[in-house]
């Protein structure tokens, strides 16, 4: 049974080909995530990744890893902290924050982190329901 304060914990990295898929079915193009004259001469020094493929994550927590047999989500909020980059280990940390059990909804602490830095790179929250895997 699921209780607040329970995490769920996931290393994922992405590389250059991840980020040029994503941009090509996306359609976000911008040369700061696929040209790497641009990412070098960017205030970062090189390419970074799409806010929403690093924030992606989530979905494949909740939609793969973590009771998914039955997850709806219902919102995700995110705030980005951090750019992110290819060839770079992160940890996606979600934390149980509130569970509403009249309705089947979690609301869960979402966080990214660089593995090497400890740097949080996003932080957020998710509400899901699951009637399945959220019943009390």
């Amino acid at each position: 049974m699921l209780k607040v304060g329970d995490e769920f914990r996931h290393e994922f990295s992405y590389t250059q080909a991840d980020v040029d898929t994503y941009a090509r079915v996306s359609g976000d193009v911008n040369p700061l995530h696929i040209d790497p004259a641009a990412g070098a001469a960017s205030m970062f020094g090189k390419n970074i990744i799409h806010g929403f493929l690093g924030a992606s994550v989530f979905t494949k927590i909740f939609g793969a890893l973590w009771y998914a047999d039955g997850h709806v989500y219902m919102s995700q909020n995110i705030k980005w902290l951090r750019p992110m980059f290819v060839e770079t280990g992160y940890e996606a940390v979600i934390k149980v924050k509130e569970i509403f059990p009249n309705k089947n909804r979690i609301l869960y602490d979402c966080a990214v982190y660089n593995k090497e830095t400890g740097e949080q790179t996003i932080t957020g929250e998710a509400l899901l329901l699951n009637k399945k895997s959220y019943v009390w």
